[in-house]
């Protein structure tokens, strides 16, 4: 699949989709069953703000490749029509980053490197 041939929002929009099946899968591993809770937990996880801060501490840790970090600034760089109400514009710009980034990883069949980043904004507690 070539994936220089879809924009940083078509990367991001499978890549929410990516990343909400891990975080659930997560939650459901951590013994969640509740819906309630779970729902409670994968928000908390896939917000924008949440999403933002990962990608914030994939960029100070430089834990990203050129090629990776150029995905990212292609989804942030996106031209986004709309945004969530509760959070500003820059923090919405970083997340659809960071979906597209994970949207990337997904359709080039990296899963090896996905789960790592994953693995990372999981661990962000």
């Amino acid at each position: 699949m070539n994936c220089n041939l879809y924009n940083g929002l078509c990367l991001a929009y499978i890549g929410d989709a990516i990343y909400e099946i891990y975080v659930r899968k997560h939650a459901l591993a951590m013994g969640l069953t509740k819906v309630n809770d779970l729902h409670r937990m994968v928000t908390g996880y896939t917000s924008a703000l949440a999403q933002a801060s990962s990608m914030h501490a994939f960029l100070e840790g430089n834990i990203l490749t050129e090629e990776e970090l150029a995905i990212f600034k292609r989804g942030r760089n996106s031209h986004v029509h709309t945004k969530r109400k509760h959070v500003d514009l820059a923090n919405y710009l970083d997340a659809t980053g960071f979906e597209a980034l994970l949207g990337y990883l997904y359709l080039i069949d990296n899963k090896e490197r996905l789960e790592e980043l994953i693995a990372i904004s999981l661990k962000r507690d």
